[in-house]
């Protein structure tokens, strides 16, 4: 059903089996067999495709943009009534069928130049060009296209070992345990062994975004990125910080992009404004460390080292910081610069106590960062003393 995905394109859920559901639904209420009120379709369509109270104001919006010609139950009806076969088809027939498909086939010849347009805008050296431009020299419809292409990142972080075991076949361990209680079941005669292995999970990602005004551009596109990963995988947590720490894991959780921002917008109150790096530190150490940052995490850092308070206290919490997680990424948009230099008290407070220090104001510095992230880390300080 092109309704099913007009709903796909707007951010529902909406699968392969949701779509057949819905198909039977109708013939059920009778659609193949006489016309349907406006509002059977309405609440015939919703009651199978939708989930969550919280999609009912876009299926709305998508029903009535998408009924808004009056011929179109007509032509819907037409995809479902059964067709005969072995018989050549009457005039009348042939042109309500390239009615239909003038109506669900998107009018090839009609827009075949439109469509060759729109695929002209990102060729191979178009795309290119745009994955090397800063976020912050970009205009609107750049950063428009280049939020598409965020939203088709993925960070995929090596799984990681834990001390919990589970059962394989090929497990080196054999859990006792299990084995003596399945030989009781067969009688106590023979002991099956069991094997097991140790569990492998994705490691907890936490990440500190900046937000300060120095940030902005920044920050507002690495927010995009961490949508597309937050809806991608589990264990992830997101703060930001400016002049205080605000939690936005659950605001990004929303598959909606859109809403998904407009949520983080509210949670917000100090957007643009100074910063407190060392104070927002502290106390992520003393208030999350704990809750987040198990099991190996890795810490994700977003900022350009710029503190109000001139790096005061901002090394000893950094220490802190780096014990407490696997690895520690410190991501820099100043790094654009070929001649950075590590001046600011804040920057050569924070560089002793990073893994990794890499830019992050362009696309492809979040496709290096990705690739980076999915091979083996070890910790060296060899790239960071270049710097101090």
């Amino acid at each position: 059903m092109h309704f099913a995905r007009l709903l796909r394109a707007a951010g529902l859920p909406i699968g392969p089996d949701r779509v057949l559901d819905c198909v039977r639904a109708l013939e059920i209420a009778g659609a193949h067999q006489f016309p349907l009120r406006r509002e059977d379709w309405y609440w015939t369509m919703s009651a199978v495709l939708l989930s969550r109270q919280e999609q009912r104001p876009i299926f709305d919006q998508a029903f009535r943009i998408f009924w808004r010609d009056p011929k179109l139950a007509e032509k819907m009806m037409q995809l479902l009534l059964p067709q005969a076969h072995g018989r050549a088809p009457k005039p009348e027939e042939q042109q309500s069928q390239r009615l239909t498909d003038a109506l669900f086939s998107q009018r090839k010849e009609e827009k075949q130049s439109e469509r060759i347009e729109l695929e002209a805008k990102l060729t191979f050296s178009s795309r290119e060009v745009l994955q090397r431009m800063d976020f912050d020299t970009m205009s609107a419809a750049e950063l428009a296209e280049a939020k598409k292409l965020i939203a088709g990142l993925r960070l995929p972080l090596p799984m990681v070992r834990t001390r919990r075991f589970q059962p394989q076949r090929a497990g080196r361990r054999i859990d006792l345990r299990k084995s003596l209680r399945e030989s009781l079941r067969e009688g106590g005669d023979l002991i099956p062994l069991v094997r097991a292995a140790p569990r492998e999970l994705h490691p907890p990602l936490v990440v500190l975004c900046d937000i300060s005004g120095s940030m902005n551009p920044y920050a507002r596109m690495f927010l995009h990125f961490l949508h597309a990963i937050t809806n991608d995988r589990d264990r992830v947590s997101v703060f930001v910080f400016g002049t205080r720490l605000t939690n936005i894991t659950r605001q990004l959780r929303h598959r909606d992009v859109d809403v998904a921002m407009a949520k983080v917008a509210d949670a917000i109150k100090d957007w643009s404004g100074g910063t407190r790096i060392g104070g927002s530190l502290r106390e992520f150490n003393w208030r999350w460390s704990r809750r987040v940052l198990g099991q190996n995490a890795c810490v994700l850092l977003v900022s350009d080292g710029l503190d109000r308070e001139a790096g005061e206290g901002l090394g000893e919490e950094m220490e802190r910081l780096a014990k407490s997680c696997r690895y520690l990424v410190w991501l820099n948009p100043l790094l654009r610069y070929d001649k950075f230099e590590a001046r600011p008290a804040g920057v050569r407070a924070m560089l002793p106590h990073v893994d990794l220090f890499l830019p992050v104001h362009n696309l492809k510095s979040l496709v290096d960062l990705a690739r980076t992230l999915s091979g083996p880390m070890t910790r060296t300080q060899q790239e960071i003393r270049a710097w101090r």
